[in-house]
């Protein structure tokens, strides 16, 4: 008789189950991309710009990582752009109601494309949802009980 022995569990279920470590964005335009992001506060240097891929590490640890199309079509040659959007949104705490409005006006003004303009959510949060270059869907939000 043979006996199969499982990892002990951990926290995330099993010993030998994947951590979750990054979130991975394909972009069309670089520079625009991550222009977009430094102004969410992402540390990214500017040498990424012209770079085929990048990456920023979080206060976490997760990290975000940025590919270009070109750099997808070389090793998946079948990949196309995907059509719509909604699929996949991040999301960027605030520090109070007042800078969610503030960073929707600061993105919009910037020429990003605005989706849901601020409003406060049934939830009990101030919510806005802007779009970066790629029509990602990038969340802002606060607790409405932080205010200034």
């Amino acid at each position: 008789m043979t006996s199969t022995s499982s990892p002990s569990p951990t926290s995330s279920g099993s010993a030998s189950a994947p951590g979750f470590d990054a979130i991975g964005l394909v972009v069309s335009d670089m520079a625009a991309s991550l222009a977009f992001y430094r102004r969410l506060g992402l540390d990214l240097p500017a040498v990424a710009d012209t770079a085929p891929h990048a990456e920023a590490t979080l206060p976490s640890g997760l990290r975000v990582l940025w590919d270009t199309e070109e750099t997808v079509r070389s090793y998946d040659p079948g990949w196309t752009r995907p059509g719509g959007g909604g699929r996949v949104g991040l999301a960027f705490r605030c520090a109070d109601p007042a800078a969610v409005d503030a960073t929707y006006a600061a993105l919009t003004g910037a020429g990003h494309r605005g989706h849901l303009p601020p409003w406060d959510a049934v939830w009990g949060q101030r919510y806005a949802v802007i779009l970066d270059p790629d029509g990602c869907e990038v969340s802002l939000f606060a607790d409405a009980g932080n205010s200034a």
